[in-house]
């Protein structure tokens, strides 16, 4: 009897940030193991702009210098807009038990390097073309010596008493054929292949969120920036509409993404409805609005849907998922391929010793799991806040006492606390404004409950 061996170690299914950044942890550790996209690079994509807990990844995979020779804009902080009006306008002291005070602001910034980050040498992290940036990860995972196949269509893995099989067709109409690895992970981001396939998948039950976003060029972003220094930070924009709001991300020194995010009854259905919604939208804050109509609009609007969802687990025998394959929450604070890149920075690890010991069990992924269930759990915690009362979010950020704690978070650092107590204290002092129906926060929350998103966490 002739014994085969598997074709290769690992198979990763999809090659964005996940699965490129996989494939060149695990290839510059010697492993055998392939990559397979469906589509062809370069191909665009939303999610534009990085957090700083991704320099981490680009150190460990030498890629520092390729982000540079790219030119893509540094990112050395992030700001936050308001009307100067409503809950913003209040001059109100005193209120909470602790007798914090309260003074928001209608415009407030932070700076990356306010904080230092073990394992982070730069101040800035990046805005990133998309396109670009996951075809340069997906060649660099190739240099370092992962196989990397493209316009490849996995269907299905069978997940036999031996090895796993991923079924593929090459091209649209091609034969559909098998490879074979000792195991498989899933990094095929919103399309969720093994969690549709081993129906894992779970809507999540508080966010319905969408968006429509396209790229201006010769925007003034000087319209929003008090200094010179901030016109490269990514700037997110209140809207007085339930839930809603504006990104605005540098691409180039002259091109600018900008999105409305909104729930899902918000979202109209047809093409001319979203693009009426879009301006709408833009149009409650008036200085955005008529700088972008100053602007060229260089595409045509592209919608998202299916913000958010969870899996009842994110690994299994012989498979793992990793970035938006495993996990996506609402993407207000830039964490979607920051996540997908750590994601594989904590995997590769056990993966790795699974190789070494022969063993591809779940529980020797447990490392893996609890870790990226308990950053995620942190980041959708922090997102549901935001939404519950922002106001509260620009009051947080204001306060020496607090503001390191919320830039720790910004910036990525949300995996180790299993509670990180400036949340907790946020959660908190946003019970005490629902209980408190003369409090002048209260007509500014948000219709999401504390409890409500209590549970959603747990998912």
């Amino acid at each position: 009897m002739v014994l085969t061996k598997p074709d290769f170690d690992v198979a990763i299914i999809g090659g964005g940030p996940a699965g490129g950044s996989m494939g060149a942890y695990l290839a510059k550790a010697g492993v055998n193991c392939v990559v397979l996209e469906r589509e062809l690079f370069p191909r665009p994509h939303v999610g534009e702009s990085l957090v700083p807990s991704a320099m981490r990844v680009f150190r460990d995979l030498d890629f520092i210098d390729q982000m540079e020779e790219a030119k893509f804009p540094h990112k050395f902080g992030a700001a936050w807009t308001a009307e100067d009006r409503g809950a913003y306008d209040m001059d109100f002291k005193g209120g909470f038990k602790d007798g914090d005070t309260l003074a928001p602001e209608s415009h407030v910034d932070i700076r990356f390097n306010e904080r230092l980050q073990d394992g982070v040498d730069r101040e800035y992290t990046y805005h990133v073309d998309r396109a670009k940036f996951d075809l340069m990860l997906l060649q660099h995972a190739n240099k370092l010596g992962a196989a990397v196949y493209e316009g490849v269509k996995v269907g299905h893995v069978d997940f036999g008493p031996k090895e796993p099989v991923v079924r593929f067709k090459m091209g649209q109409n091609g034969k559909e054929m098998g490879l074979t690895a000792k195991m498989v992970i899933d990094a095929s981001g919103r399309n969720t292949l093994l969690g549709n396939q081993l129906k894992l998948k779970i809507k999540d039950p508080v966010f319905d969120q969408y968006a429509i976003h396209t790229w201006f060029d010769n925007y003034d972003r000087k319209v929003f920036s008090k200094k010179d220094e901030h016109r490269d930070f990514i700037f997110i924009h209140f809207l007085p509409i339930s839930n809603t709001w504006i990104w605005q991300i540098p691409i180039t020194d002259a091109v600018t993404s900008i999105g409305v995010v909104t729930q899902k009854k918000n979202f109209a259905k047809s093409k001319q409805e979203r693009e009426e919604f879009f301006w709408n939208a833009v149009g409650t804050r008036p200085a955005l609005r008529d700088a972008l109509q100053k602007a060229d609009r260089m595409h045509a609007f592209k919608d998202e849907g299916d913000y958010s969802y969870a899996m009842k687990q994110v690994t299994g025998d012989r498979w793992m998922m990793v970035g938006d394959a495993g996990r996506f929450v609402d993407p207000i604070f830039s964490t979607g391929v920051s996540i997908a890149l750590n994601s594989s920075r904590f995997a590769h690890n056990n993966v790795i010793a699974a190789l070494e010991k022969n063993d591809f069990s779940r529980e020797s992924f447990s490392e893996f799991e609890n870790k990226i269930r308990r950053g995620t759990k942190n980041w959708y915690e922090f997102i549901s806040v935001y939404y519950r009362l922002n106001v509260l979010f620009t009051y947080f950020v204001g306060d020496p006492r607090y503001r390191l704690d919320v830039l720790k978070l910004l910036q990525g650092d949300v995996y180790d606390d299993a509670a990180p107590p400036v949340l907790e204290k946020m959660k908190k002092m946003v019970s005490e404004v629902e209980q408190n129906e003369k409090h002048p926060w209260h007509k500014s929350l948000g219709d999401m409950t504390v409890d409500a998103f209590k549970h959603a966490a747990s998912i």
